[in-house]
Parts: structure tokens; C-alpha cells; sequence
């Protein structure tokens, strides 16, 4: 019998989470191209704990496997750790009965330190193991402040996800960044791929934004829309943003529009009203299907990345805005890897964490420049299609894993 895939994440179909959205592309893509694929996933939804998915279903030719865990949420950081915990002996013993010697095992980093179960279990039962690396913890955890993963504990963490990584037939970072992160964390160059993350770029086409039905709807009609779409947490710094939208308040054109959710979101909408500001709105999440119409309501999008989170973490909304073909700002790190793709490629502008001013010149410029701001958008898409493109992540993936489960030794560290 051929090798199967096996993928363990937290989320899956129909769940719209961003790691959810991606293994969920890349299974059912297999799937149709006649793999065994099989997902083992918790019954929850990110932002509904209280969510009962079935048990087992399949779709798409894809076998799921949902086990039963705790149901605090992600709202304490307590409950979450139970959460956590539940799912890693929930998913090994599923494991354990759904894959066989030979078998492909993929995990991704939802939860944290996922590798570690796996690289145990595989040394076990035989098992070929992949780490699909969305975020490196603990690290990340530590430049956010959690105090209970620095020290002693931080090293112990460090000195074990390392070993899983170098025990592994493959490691997938999605930044160039983070590739190199892992290799200085002892990983051979024949472990390690770079696959960066997508998104559904023949649906997001870029649109004229004038005739956005969206505009209409969410009375912007005639406004310079400068927005930002997805979850809004710890790793992202929305105060330059808000320095800049007080300088701008006065500005009856430029308005400020937050679609999505999460912890900063909330933090974010009472600032906003505290300070009086007019100048902004908010939107709820969009179906999938509704992406290119969201994305395109806007004229700019920005996004951030704090200092220190550079390699560790790569916001994956950045694929949408280019694909909907809309200029984009970097609030971070003029050297992170985000920053230097918008500087290479004429795409938008970076701007340094705490430059309100600076950001909000440039928004106020490119408010002006209509044609300028179109011309930034047309290159994102430009670049997408050139090299980041969900179909040609897919097929690197399934070369990937090919390879994997076949044994042979893997390709080098690289962007194909």
C-alpha cells in the first residue's frame, strides 16, 4: 500500500482561521490529485470553543478525524495551555490508530511545539515525519512578554523543539527569514524547504474600488479607504496607526477601515471611540467567498509586524492585499522579510514602529495621487503572479512530500 498523508493541526474545514484556510487548500488539492489524505483536527472552531464539528466526515476525498478536547478558548492564557494539552493527547492516541509505518506526518505549529509529540511518535511507530512551520515557539511567545517560557524553562523548550526539527524528514518554514532561523538551529539544508503561505488568487482578482459594492454598502463612497483585514493580536502594532489617524482626523477623505476580529481589535475599537475618532470603521469577518470584494474596498491596506518578530512569524493577510491588487504598508522592521518584498517589487511603503507622522504623510499623499496609489497596487499583483501563486505553493508541496514519502533525500533549503 502507498504512503499516506496524515496532517495534525487544530483547525480544519470549515474553519476560516488562516492556518484552517491553508492545510485545508493543500489537502483537498491532494486529495483531487488522488492521495490518501487525512486530517486529524480538534471539534472546534478559533473563535467558537463552544463548536461541535462531527467526529469523523469525509470531504473532498479527505478523511477527517476531529477529536474531543477542553473547551476554555483562547481568551486566558490558562485555558488555553488546557486546550493545548487536551488536543496533544487527544491527537496522539488518534494518531496512533490512523497512521501506519511509512506514513507521512505532517504537523503544523497549532498548538505550539506540536513537533515535539510527533518526532517522539515517529521514532516509535515509523512514521516519516514533515514540521510545516507557521511560527517558531517558544520564541515568539518570549519576544511578546510571557515570562513563564524564558529561563530554564525557554532553553528546555528550545533544546527539544530543536531535536524534533533535526530527527525530521523535512522542515517547511514560509519565510526566507524563518529558514534561517532553523538552520541555526542545527537543521541540515537537506531538511529544509521554503514554501511561503497563499491565498486564492484566481478568486481575489484586483477590481476598480470606485464600484466596490462593498463602498456603498459601508458608506465610503467617495473616501480614500485605507484598511486592514483579519485578526489583530499581540505581534501587531496598531499605535502607529492610531498617531496617524489623530494627525489625520481632520481630513473628511481618509477613512480607516478594520475588518475582522481578535484581542487588539476590541483593544483598538475602545481607543478609538475614547479618542473621539470619527474617522473609523469596523466590519465583522467576510465569508471566504466574499475575500476579493472586502479586500477590495479599500485603496490601501496595511499591515505589522513588531520588532524581534522578524523570522518568527509572517502575516499571511500580506498574500490577499497583493492578489486583490492593492498597495501595501509595512508597519516593522525596515530589514523584515514583508518589508524588503514591498521594497523590491514598488509595491507600497514601510514605515518604522512609533512613525505615525510618516505613515500618515504618506497616506495623505497617496490620497492625493489616486493614480499612484494604482500603480503600487498593479505591482503587488505583478509580483504574486510572478512567484507566489497558490498553484505553484501547491505543487511544491506535493513535490515535498513526494519526496518524503518516498525516501529520497529531500531538496535544499529553497524558494522555487
Amino acid at each position: 500500500m502507498s504512503p499516506r498523508v496524515v496532517f495534525l493541526n487544530r483547525y480544519f474545514f470549515p474553519d476560516h482561521s488562516a492556518t484552517s484556510q491553508i492545510l485545508s487548500d493543500l489537502a483537498f488539492h491532494l486529495a483531487e490529485r488522488g492521495e490518501n489524505v487525512r486530517v486529524i483536527a480538534s471539534r472546534q472552531l478559533y473563535d467558537d470553543a463552544a463548536a461541535d464539528l462531527p467526529p469523523r466526515e469525509c470531504v473532498h476525498g479527505v478523511e477527517i478525524h476531529r477529536v474531543g478536547t477542553t473547551r476554555f478558548g483562547r481568551h486566558a492564557l490558562l485555558g488555553r495551555a488546557v486546550d493545548y494539552l487536551s488536543f496533544y493527547v487527544a491527537s496522539a492516541l488518534r494518531l496512533l490508530s490512523v497512521a501506519r509505518r511509512g506514513d507521512v506526518v505532517v504537523a503544523k505549529t497549532d498548538p505550539p511545539m506540536l513537533s515535539v509529540m510527533i518526532s517522539a511518535l515517529a521514532r516509535m511507530r515509523g512514521y516519516r515525519t514533515v514540521n510545516w512551520l507557521h511560527d517558531l515557539y517558544p520564541e515568539v511567545a518570549a519576544e511578546l512578554g510571557m515570562s513563564g517560557v524564558k529561563g530554564p524553562v525557554g532553553r528546555i523548550l528550545i533544546s527539544l523543539r530543536n531535536a524534533s526539527l533535526r530527527r525530521a524528514t523535512m522542515n517547511v518554514a514560509i519565510g526566507d527569514d524563518m529558514a534561517k532561523r532553523v538552520r541555526g538551529m542545527g537543521v541540515r539544508a537537506a531538511q529544509l524547504s521554503v514554501v511561503t503561505n497563499w491565498t486564492d488568487d484566481e478568486s481575489i482578482r484586483p477590481s476598480d474600488a470606485a464600484t466596490n459594492p462593498l463602498r456603498r454598502a459601508w458608506s465610503l463612497e467617495g473616501k480614500f479607504v485605507v484598511a486592514y483585514s483579519g485578526n489583530l493580536g499581540r505581534a501587531h502594532d496598531s499605535q502607529t496607526l492610531l498617531e496617524a489617524a489623530e494627525i489625520l482626523r481632520g481630513d473628511p477623505d481618509v477613512v480607516f477601515l478594520f475588518i475582522g476580529g481578535g484581542r487588539g481589535l476590541i483593544d483598538l475599537a475602545a481607543e478609538v471611540e475614547k479618542r473621539h475618532l470619527k474617522n473609523f470603521r469596523f466590519e465583522p469577518y467576510q465569508p471566504r467567498e466574499a475575500l476579493s470584494r472586502s479586500l477590495g474596498a479599500a485603496d490601501v491596506h496595511w499591515l505589522s509586524l513588531k520588532p524581534g518578530l522578524d523570522g518568527l512569524i509572517l502575516p499571511s493577510k500580506f498574500y490577499g492585499v497583493a492578489a486583490a491588487g492593492r498597495a501595501i504598508l509595512i508597519i516593522g522592521s525596515p530589514d523584515g522579510e514583508l518589508a524588503e518584498l514591498v521594497a523590491k517589487h514598488g509595491c507600497g511603503y514601510c514605515i518604522t514602529p512609533g512613525q505615525g507622522a510618516e505613515l500618515a504623510g504618506i497616506i495623505a499623499a497617496l490620497s492625493q495621487d489616486r493614480s499612484r496609489c494604482r500603480q503600487l497596487g498593479a505591482n503587488a499583483r505583478r509580483m504574486l503572479d510572478e512567484r507566489l501563486t497558490k498553484s505553484q505553493a501547491l505543487e511544491r508541496w506535493r513535490t515535498i512530500l513526494h519526496s518524503a514519502a518516498g525516501g529520497a533525500s529531500p531538496m535544499e533549503a529553497h524558494r522555487e
